[in-house]
């Protein structure tokens, strides 16, 4: 039975929610009343968009656990985040910086352009240790100035002990910095338990948002160590009064923000994170691994598919990756992709990524196409 929040068409079957989710009913519904609302009164009722604005900032600082929603920007999405703080930081010749080789280009590029200022990209192969979090902590050295990361790797479905990490960064005074997109909306996240400096994220995967608005957390201390590269009448502390000579910069993580807000982009996301936090994260990340136990144990069992991700690491995501032993990924892709079955071809296989609302009929019909 299809979720009511959910009425997606009878023809698909989405298992895409680590590349872009599909917006709940109540989104669509926040962003129509939005439209009509500038259609009728353009805005004459600003300041209640303002208080959108704000009860926002409020759900991304419970999705995140973070002390205070003065730690919540509001930014564009994960790659301006992560190159805030690239660009942010005061490098030295002879500074390098931790990751790991299966990181999206958006926590790798921004890093690697810091080659010209003689900083080191160091990147960790995850399985070369007993641990991937070994496997990172045997590249850093006394000239480490920060370990960047995905929490949950995003073609393998890989998911780090970032408790562990932040930890083992916090004693050594090395900033932690934390690539969320494939976490947020998915599973329990907690900045606090993981002494993050910086976390990211685009609000259009897992938090079925919509495209080109994301969160920038930062700690008060962390980003008092970033230079500013934006500015702008929204990251001034007196944000509202235009005729602020002189100005101060904003000290909360407003300072990010150096312009007018995304507020059709706002609404939307507001709508999509009260699904969730309605839902309960922990119930969420119940159900997220428990479809992807289920693919990984029926894909097990076919004789027809082989298994990719790891199947019984202690953490678990909800990505999914196999292939099918006679026919190329490609074939099996566009085969999939014909017959209705949304998902994407990541890490040497087909990529599904289920969420909490699809069915186990729903997967079985996916898994009988692609073993057929």
């Amino acid at each position: 039975m299809k979720h009511p929040e959910f009425p997606l068409s009878d023809e698909l079957i989405y298992l895409n929610h680590a590349a872009v989710a599909p917006w709940p009913n109540r989104t669509s519904a926040a962003v129509i009343r939005f439209a009509e609302q500038n259609t009728r009164y353009g805005s004459r009722f600003y300041l209640d968009w303002l208080n959108k604005e704000t009860e926002l900032r409020t759900q991304l600082q419970a999705l995140l656990n973070a002390p205070s929603p003065d730690d919540i920007a509001l930014v564009k999405n994960t790659s301006e985040a992560l190159s805030f703080v690239a660009c942010g930081l005061p490098w030295q010749a002879g500074d390098n910086i931790v990751s790991s080789n299966e990181e999206f280009p958006s926590n790798r590029l921004p890093w690697e352009a810091l080659s010209g200022q003689g900083v080191e990209f160091r990147q960790a192969d995850l399985h070369s240790a007993n641990t991937p979090e070994d496997a990172l902590f045997a590249l850093v050295d006394g000239n480490t100035r920060l370990l960047t990361i995905s929490s949950i790797q995003f073609a393998s479905g890989l998911r780090v002990d970032l408790d562990k990490i932040g930890e083992f960064c916090k004693r050594r005074g090395i900033l932690f910095c934390i690539d969320a997109i494939q976490s947020l909306g998915a599973v329990q996240f907690d900045v606090q338990a993981c002494q993050a400096d910086f976390v990211m994220a685009d609000g259009h995967k897992w938090m079925f948002g919509p495209e080109g608005l994301g969160v920038f957390y930062t700690t008060p201390e962390s980003r008092d160590k970033l230079k500013l590269s934006q500015y702008g009448w929204h990251m001034m502390k007196d944000t509202h009064n235009y005729e602020n000579k002189p100005w101060e910069i904003n000290p909360t993580a407003r300072r990010f923000e150096c312009g007018t807000p995304n507020m059709l982009g706002i609404h939307a996301l507001s709508a999509s994170l009260s699904l969730l936090l309605e839902t309960g994260m922990a119930t969420v990340e119940a159900l997220v691994i428990e479809k992807s136990d289920y693919l990984k144990e029926a894909i097990n069992k076919n004789r027809q598919l082989v298994l990719l991700s790891e199947r019984q690491h202690r953490l678990k995501s909800g990505i999914v990756v196999f292939k099918h032993r006679t026919l190329a990924n490609e074939v099996l892709y566009q085969y999939l992709q014909e017959n209705g079955v949304v998902c994407a071809m990541r890490g040497g296989g087909i990529r599904f990524s289920a969420h909490f609302y699809n069915t186990f009929e729903e997967i079985d019909r996916a898994l009988e196409l692609a073993g057929s």
